[in-house]
Formats: structure tokens, sequence, C-alpha cells
């Protein structure tokens, strides 16, 4: 059986090891990018979505090193 294409939110929250509150908040932000499906609250993460999400993390946390280094 191929793996699923998409995540719930707590699933989400688990891997990047926060709270479903600053997963859902990162979704209705569009910091990460989320489809709505069906009623109320009823979110899914393309895991593409999430490997990039991380990705540009990765890049946004070494930008902000190598601005502070300069500053030092």
């Amino acid at each position: 059986m191929a793996e699923p294409r998409f995540l719930t939110l707590p699933e989400v929250s688990e891997i990047l090891n926060i709270t479903l509150s600053q997963t859902r908040q990162l979704v209705k932000s569009g910091e990460l990018q989320g489809i709505q499906i069906g009623g109320r609250n009823q979110w899914r993460v393309e895991k593409i979505k999430l490997e990039e999400y991380i990705s540009e993390a990765y890049a946004k946390t070494q930008q902000s090193i190598a601005k502070e280094r300069q500053n030092a």
C-alpha cells in the first residue's frame, strides 16, 4: 500500500514537535501550506509542503546565524 499523500494537523504537530495550536496557526497564517477539507478545522498538509516548510526554516535559520556573525 502506498504511503498517504497528506498529513493531519496532529501528525504535523508530532513531526515538528510543536503544539496543535501552533500547527494550526502556521497553516491559517499561510506560513505552512495546507488545504481545508470538508467541515470546520479539517486541515491536511501535503508531505511535500511540509518538507518545503522545513527546508525554508533551515534556510532562514542559516541566514539569521550568518547575520548575527556579521554583527558580532
